[in-house]
Parts: C-alpha cells; structure tokens; sequence
C-alpha cells in the first residue's frame, strides 16, 4: 500500500446513541426477598450494519442480559446501541473488519453502560458485564461462514458427483 493510498483512509466516529432500550422484571417485587442474591447471568451479543450513505455506515450492538436466580426470570436488560461511522478507502474485508470488529469494540462500553443503569433504576445490584473480545468473535464467525460454505461446496460437490454417476449408470444402461 502506497503513502497516498492510506491518506484516503478514514475511519472517524460521526455519532454514538441508544436505539432501543427495555427492562423487564417480571419476578418483582418477590425477586427483591431473595436473601442471598446469586444470578445467572445469560448474555446475548448481535450485532448488524446497514450502508447509509457514500462512506457511512450504522452499525448497531444488541445486548440481551437475562438474569435469573433459582431458575426464575429476575430481569431482562436490552440495548441497541448504535453508532455512525464515516469509513472510507478501506477494501471490502478490511471495511467488514472494522464494522464487525471494530465498531462492536468501541459501542460495547456505552451498551454496557446502559445495561448497568437498566439494572440499579429497576431495583438492582449494578450489572456490570465482563470485557468482550469482539476480534475473536468477528475471527469465529469468519471462521465458521468458512466452513458453512466449505460444507456446501462439499455437498454441491456430492451432488455432482451422484448426478454424473447416475448420468453414467444411465448411460450405460441404454448401451
């Protein structure tokens, strides 16, 4: 890559706000007797990017928190946390890179952040989610559509190969 090349790339963060947020406590107010609080906690990270325009992208983080204690649902937190992003120069992996990795990297604190806040307004010790390394998921699910397409190339190779036995077989059978 040429010096002039990578003056045209920009990756500059345009604006960062909550999409969507709900909470749910469908064990309150029994929840709030528990004597000792001991959650489980179930967490669910999706993640979606839309074009919107010439270099700009949204990209948006969905974060599911289900916690329960003693198989009850106690409450559910989620946040779409959103982001536009201008991204510009970059080829069409380094640009899903930066959507898929990168982007989830720099929303994942604010959501974070809202999920915590859900949690004390609904009554709540402050959930405060671990640290997620959105690179090795970006490389697993690259990872994976990998293999799904490896998979379908084998079965499409099956298949052709059957159709070419059978087209055989029904050649020969005519002879």
């Amino acid at each position: 890559m040429n010096e002039s090349s990578a003056n045209k790339q920009q990756f500059s963060i345009q604006k960062l706000y909550v999409k969507d947020a709900s909470f749910e406590s469908p064990a309150s107010p029994h929840a709030f007797k528990y004597k000792k609080w001991d959650p489980k906690i179930d967490l669910n990270l999706t993640n979606k990017q839309t074009h919107i325009d010439a270099d700009l992208y949204e990209a948006v983080l969905c974060v599911t928190a289900t916690v329960s204690h003693e198989e009850t649902t106690v409450f559910l937190a989620e946040v779409h946390q959103a982001g536009l992003f201008q991204i510009g120069g970059f080829d069409e992996k380094q640009n899903s890179y930066l959507l898929g990795g990168q982007c989830m990297n720099i929303l994942f604190p604010y959501a974070r952040e809202v999920i915590s806040d859900m949690s004390v307004r609904g009554g709540f010790p402050p959930l405060i989610l671990s640290p997620v390394n959105f690179d090795a998921l970006y490389q697993q699910h690259l990872q994976q559509k990998q293999e799904q397409s490896g998979e379908a190339t084998e079965a499409a190779e099956a298949a052709e190969a059957s159709e070419a036995s059978e087209a055989s077989e029904a050649s020969e059978a005519t002879h």
